[in-house]
């Protein structure tokens, strides 16, 4: 049966999610300090940050689908727990072979966001489901945006492996507390054995349209969004600007303001449905590759360019994301962590080859070929969801907008 979340019970799921998500991004603002306290090259100990990527990927799509198979609180404590033992090996690492095994065992188990998705959405009532969407993507963005902040500051004072440490402690504290918290549940798919739970996500792909739409608008749109983030540094410590490192996470925190977004895009989903929001983000991210590309003169007016920009491309991915994550809630119920296996493993391997093709572009053209790929992309996603009227089922609506639109499908789904 739907339990009605607390308010205090979503907070604590959106603290865990932005922890969690966190790890997947402080390591980014350490890479130069790393790379001396080991004695390799800033290239080389960048392999950590791309073992934890594809680590993360790995994790999707190798351990959120168990969270239709096992009850779903021991699964995040669990997760936690090694999450934190991961920590504390790269943090006590002797070399770079060490910290970047160590690395893609963080971002192997760092799905609790992941898992906490389907978990909150089954437990909340239909008509709130892009509400709570919305917090949890605003706990992750917070943790996205504070943690490079809070790796470069903390590396610092401390050094590199300072970060790694005290992330430990908070994923081990946050284990028991949620092993404490969290309501049991019951799986649904308890009898399914794991080899065809991890067969279902390709499964779904091909039966589900809408899943398909809504992993192929974020993979696009997540991969613009990495190639910038990733060449912003290149851009700042380049001769445009000749900033330091971490003048990248100083920019990264106006995203903070997508903390407050994410919720109201929540709602809108709620009650005009998600095409709606999606369509204003995909406008959006092609409109913050106009805006960036403008960050290449440098000085001031480049300055506020990439602020305004990077503002502007952070709301729309994050806000297109609450969008696609409610669309894809809604497909199943007995389904949701292998649809949000699908969706998240389609994201972050549009996310990798972002980053790829990223620093393939300004090889080639420098920030203005970083900006036409953001456009590239973003375009592409518009132009799909242009057409979007494809055959198949679409997802019941929530909320009002249900109201509208559910009495016309009613003898399709029956």
């Amino acid at each position: 049966m739907t339990q009605l979340l607390s308010r205090r019970l979503m907070l604590l799921m959106a603290l865990t999610c932005a922890a969690a998500v966190g790890n997947l991004y402080f390591a980014q603002a350490l890479t130069p300090l790393a790379a001396d306290g080991l004695g390799v090259s800033p290239g080389a100990a960048a392999l950590a940050v791309t073992a934890t990527q594809v680590g993360y990927a790995a994790g999707n799509y190798l351990l959120v689908p168990l969270g239709d198979r096992l009850p779903q609180r021991p699964l995040l404590a669990v997760l936690l727990s090694l999450t934190g033992l991961g920590l504390l090996a790269a943090g006590l690492a002797p070399g770079l072979p060490v910290l970047t095994a160590a690395s893609a065992a963080v971002g192997l188990t760092s799905v609790a966001a992941s898992v906490i998705g389907p978990f909150a959405a089954g437990l909340a009532a239909p008509e709130r489901r892009g509400e709570v969407s919305g917090m949890l993507a605003s706990g992750a963005i917070g943790g996205m945006l504070l943690s490079r902040a809070f790796g470069g500051s903390l590396a610092d004072a401390l050094g590199w492996r300072a970060p790694y440490l005290a992330a430990a402690v908070v994923m081990l504290l946050l284990a028991w507390v949620l092993a404490a918290t969290l309501p049991a549940t019951e799986p649904t798919a308890a009898a399914t054995p794991y080899r065809t739970l991890l067969a279902e996500p390709l499964r779904l792909l091909r039966a589900e349209p809408e899943l398909r739409r809504s992993c192929f608008y974020q993979a696009t749109v997540f991969a613009g969004f990495s190639a910038v983030w990733t060449c912003v540094v290149l851009l700042l410590t380049g001769p445009a600007y000749g900033l330091g490192a971490p003048a990248a996470g100083l920019l990264a925190l106006v995203g903070a303001v997508t903390m407050v977004a994410t919720p109201l895009a929540g709602r809108l989903t709620d009650r005009r449905g998600p095409d709606l929001v999606n369509l204003v983000c995909l406008v959006g991210t092609l409109a913050s590759a106009a805006v960036l590309a403008a960050g290449a003169v440098g000085g001031t007016a480049g300055m506020t360019a990439l602020v305004v920009g990077t503002l502007l491309l952070d709301v729309a991915m994050q806000c297109g994301m609450v969008a696609n994550t409610t669309r894809v809630y809604a497909l199943r119920d007995d389904a949701r962590s292998r649809l949000t296996t699908a969706y998240m493993t389609c994201a972050y391997l549009g996310g990798s080859a972002g980053s790829w093709l990223g620093a393939r572009a300004w090889d080639a053209a420098g920030w203005p070929g970083v900006c036409g790929l953001l456009a590239l992309l973003s375009g592409a996603a518009l132009v799909r969801h242009s057409v979007r009227r494809s055959p198949g089922r679409t997802p019941a609506p929530t909320g009002p907008y249900a109201e509208r639109r559910t009495p016309h499908r009613t003898q399709e789904t029956r």
